[in-house]
């Protein structure tokens, strides 16, 4: 994790030449991720430097953060939810670029983890990395195996206790970027090239809990019943019962195997990220289909104080 700053809000310059960086996402009733990802965030760039896009949440996890938290209307809104998101988000990165570096967007759920054997940080690697207009992260979902995997302890890091991961192709996604392109709705593409970079994991953490899983799905799962949020052939559209089973069989391992660790050079890309004629570059891969597929590995032990 990156060193604090005397003032304890700022993260200390990694390397010579470090850029500004602000980060954002979009949430609703994500109490328990939401402060995760603040306090992830927030040790990297500064939680000054985070912004919350609060679609209207009841729970109260948008209340009193340290961060800047920008309000949204109730729904109905004037077209369907994931362009009104994409379209927002766009906007404000565009602007925010007049005055960072880098603009980041992620869900509440991703959290972008350089290789810690190489980059002191998130500010260390992008300082490292000024030439790329735009990256896209190594993905990898967070597999709960219950049967070997207790519940969660507060006083230790989260992946200390959730080990086992799959890549996912899909989920490499353009996040980082330092010119006005805009994303795709979803955040898979962006009207710029770009290449998945080995040395920058992501790690999603939509699978990392079993209890936590089924309190998320059915609560999204709602929410694509009534107002159409998530595609059809998505996870939106399976109730708890549906995903844990699916989860169950994701980390399913003959009695005695040993799972290898995951090799950021093992997956192949030559595939992943695709030019479309309208000039946007996506990557591509059906989430549930590559856990169905991919083979169960466990993250390696260097990432595993980062979160």
């Amino acid at each position: 994790m990156t060193d604090r700053g005397p003032g304890g809000d700022e993260p200390r310059a990694a390397a010579a030449g470090t850029p500004s960086v602000v980060v954002l996402t979009m949430a609703r009733d994500e109490s328990d991720m939401l402060h995760r990802w603040i306090a992830y965030y927030g040790a990297q760039v500064g939680p000054r430097h985070l912004i919350v896009l609060d679609d209207n949440s009841v729970d109260g996890s948008t209340d009193d953060l340290p961060c800047p938290v920008v309000p949204l209307p109730p729904a109905p809104w004037k077209a369907p939810w994931a362009n009104v998101r994409t379209t927002l988000v766009n906007g404000l990165a565009r602007g925010l670029l007049a005055c960072y570096d880098v603009v980041i967007f992620t869900d509440v759920d991703e959290f972008l983890i350089p290789d810690p054997d190489r980059y002191a940080g998130l500010l260390d690697y992008l300082a490292r990395h000024g030439d790329r207009d735009v990256i896209a992260p190594l993905a990898v979902n967070v597999l709960h195996n219950p049967a070997l995997e207790p519940a969660l302890e507060a006083d230790r890091p989260l992946l200390e206790q959730r080990r086992f991961v799959k890549f996912a192709p899909g989920m490499c996604k353009p996040l980082v970027k330092r010119v006005p392109a805009a994303w795709l709705p979803a955040f898979h593409g962006v009207k710029a090239p770009f290449a998945i970079d080995r040395d920058l994991l992501m790690v999603h953490l939509k699978y990392y809990d079993f209890p936590s899983m089924e309190a998320v799905a059915d609560h999204r799962h709602r929410i694509h019943q009534t107002e159409g949020r998530g595609s059809a052939v998505s996870a939106w559209a399976l109730d708890s019962d549906e995903l844990g089973d699916r989860l169950l069989r994701w980390v399913a391992t003959p009695e005695g195997a040993v799972v290898p660790e995951f090799d950021p050079a093992e997956p192949d890309l030559s595939d992943v990220v695709r030019a479309r004629p309208d000039g946007f570059h996506r990557s591509n891969g059906p989430q549930l289909v590559a856990m169905d597929e991919n083979p169960l590995r466990q993250l390696p032990p260097r990432f595993r104080s980062a979160l």
